[in-house]
């Protein structure tokens, strides 16, 4: 039988520990919003509707992998992979702004077409070979001899 004195101890821990969460996630959030502020001149009304749990973690990896120009990809690239990526969800949202950032990028009109085209043909070859069940090993032996690569390849 299990000792309540040890589950009153355990749901008072957790208590407490959410409490003094909700303490940094609110001190965190509101760091959050005074960056976004400072990053993109204001904060638009979609970040303040969001939950304050995981928010600064949240802006921080976008502003570090989207904003960042220090990254490996260049904006350019970045934003066609999001648009591709985005328009497979699909987020309207998200096709809106990602289609804007790769045109203020240099993308070219062919270039986001390009873009979405190989999402959507990736899309369809994904289903099609996981609605069939096609074996993986034969299809990496097999594929990896055209490709010129070693069927061991992961």
């Amino acid at each position: 039988m299990r000792n309540p004195i040890k589950a009153l101890a355990a749901a008072t821990a957790i208590f407490v520990a959410s409490t003094i969460a909700g303490t940094a996630d609110d001190a965190g959030y509101q760091a959050a919003l005074k960056d976004i502020e400072q990053t993109l001149g204001s904060v638009p009304t979609f970040f303040s509707q969001m939950p304050k749990a995981g928010f600064a973690g949240a802006w921080q990896q976008l502003k570090e992998l989207e904003f960042s120009e220090s990254t490996a990809l260049s904006p350019k690239v970045k934003a066609l992979i999001g648009l591709a990526v985005v328009a497979q969800i699909p987020c309207t949202y998200c096709i809106w702004a990602d289609a804007l950032a790769a045109k203020q990028a240099g993308a070219t009109d062919e270039e986001i077409g390009e873009a979405v085209a190989v999402a959507a043909t990736e899309r369809y070859w994904s289903t099609a070979l996981n609605g069939l069940q096609v074996d993986l090993d034969t299809f990496k032996q097999e594929f990896g001899a055209i490709m010129g690569a070693e069927a061991s390849a992961k």
